[in-house]
């Protein structure tokens, strides 16, 4: 238990200020100091009484948020350590192995925050490792190794309680560890806003259980940093860069012509690359080869998102969802232009491959490894690209090829609303994230302004 019953106190302080005149209560435990203001005396020394009253009685105090038990809440009985595996494994069945995946890698660094003293026997890498992969994985705790049990029997014993969610102090040294890495430079602000999301939810989660009284958590706009999402206009391809990039990825020597496929099916499609992994043969509704519309259509109803093997419930290194922000059985179409028609009709003759089974394998059948696609990326883009355009966001992700589709659309009129239903986002989304990639039309847009007319020439009117 994170308490004492060494307490000292102190006759309470006047502090005269130029504009008001506060009271302060002192006390201490343990030698360490704890004190709190109130604007009148009254106040003040019917705090300070009850303070003497539970020692009196021989109450315990709480080291951590410095008050006698039973002035707080539930959160002196349990462990912050106790409570998180709790909190995880309720989460585990009903989230998806991404989200657990996230939820571990948040809780993780703040878990090292709220011990009693940092880990000196133990590496903190091996420390953060044995937290992320088997304390907060349900399914691996117990069989971690005996060397990770042995630090995680460690951090149980020197985890502080949940009172410390009540000190200000603490909830302040918290954030600012789980903004850190492990070498001390920030985190990006997308992970520092997860983690402030997952902490909201777990303790709310401690508020509905009694634990906690409220969320200590800061609110307001300021609390967390700013994140755009918008696309970087940098990223993007022109049709020149895309040819060159896909033409040197159809001529490796293994593979080539497969991966090839999977990234026009991103550049002319504008699928996500989790959605491309899961498309079946059977999805794939082209025409015939002597039609004279070869456009086609590519029916989008699971994700196969990449998210490790320690995650999923099946112990594949990839998950069968649903499509994103989707309902579970919801379908999405995309349309296929000849292009594309091409390539998937020439993809599936040369495989061999038939409805019912995955359009895009890998070597040995069953899911396309996400390294394999992103080796072949990151190499393409070494072999084709300028040294300063290797080094610039000209298409350094994978994504940024449904990136640039999705501009493409947007810049060829289609509207809004119609992108937004192939792309799978919603309209606000859509427009927030490619706004500013927008372009080609503003020749049109100007002469639109001017057909609107203007006004009279004053010194023409004679006025």
């Amino acid at each position: 238990m994170d308490t004492t019953y060494n307490v000292k106190f102190w006759k309470t302080g006047v502090n005269v200020g130029k504009r008001k005149t506060t009271h302060t209560v002192r006390w201490e435990l343990n030698g360490r100091e704890h004190r709190q203001t109130f604007v009148t005396a009254a106040l003040a020394e019917s705090f300070r009484a009850g303070l003497v009253s539970a020692a009196r009685k021989g109450e315990a105090f709480s080291l951590s948020t410095g008050l006698p038990v039973s002035h707080i809440s539930q959160a002196a009985g349990v462990t912050w350590y106790d409570f998180v595996i709790q909190f995880v494994d309720q989460l585990w069945a009903r989230t998806s192995a991404n989200n657990r995946r996230n939820v571990a890698k948040a809780l993780t660094p703040v878990t090292i925050a709220l011990l009693r003293s940092q880990p000196t026997a133990f590496k903190g890498v091996d420390v953060r490792r044995a937290l992320r992969e088997y304390a907060f994985n349900t399914l691996r705790r117990d069989q971690a190794p005996p060397e990770v049990a042995v630090i995680l029997r460690w951090v149980q014993r020197n985890s502080l309680t949940m009172a410390a969610w009540e000190d200000e102090d603490t909830v302040e040294t918290v954030l600012r560890a789980a903004g850190m890495k492990l070498d001390g430079t920030p985190v990006a602000a997308s992970t520092a806003r997860r983690t402030k999301r997952v902490l909201n939810v777990l303790i709310e989660h401690a508020i509905k259980k009694k634990v906690l009284k409220e969320n200590p958590l800061p609110k307001g706009k300021g609390a967390a940093s700013k994140i755009s999402s918008a696309v970087d206009k940098r990223s993007l391809l022109n049709k020149e860069q895309a040819a060159k990039l896909l033409g040197w990825v159809h001529a490796r020597p293994r593979g080539g012509p497969r991966l090839h496929t999977f990234f026009a099916t991103m550049y002319y499609a504008g699928a996500r690359p989790e959605e491309v992994v899961a498309l079946d043969v059977g999805d794939v509704r082209l025409p015939d080869a002597d039609a004279d519309d070869q456009w086609g259509e590519l029916l989008l109803h699971t994700a196969h998102p990449e998210v490790g093997r320690q995650w999923t419930n099946t112990g594949e290194v990839r998950e069968q969802r649903g499509l994103k922000g989707r309902a579970a059985d919801d379908t999405r179409t995309v349309p296929c232009r000849p292009a594309l028609t091409r390539i998937l009709r020439a993809h599936i003759e040369r495989e061999g491959l038939k409805p019912g089974e995955l359009l895009m394998q890998g070597e040995k059948g069953g899911d396309l490894a996400g390294s394999v696609i992103r080796r072949a990326w990151r190499r393409a883009r070494k072999e084709v690209l300028t040294p300063y355009e290797f080094g610039s966001p000209l298409g350094r992700r994978v994504y940024d090829l449904r990136h640039t589709c999705l501009t493409n659309w947007l810049n060829a009129g289609v509207p809004a609303a119609t992108v937004a239903e192939w792309a799978g986002n919603s309209v606000p989304v859509l427009l927030a994230t490619y706004a500013r990639c927008i372009d080609g039309q503003l020749d049109d847009l100007k002469q639109r302004i001017e057909g609107a007319g203007e006004l009279p020439d004053p010194a023409a009117a004679g006025v």
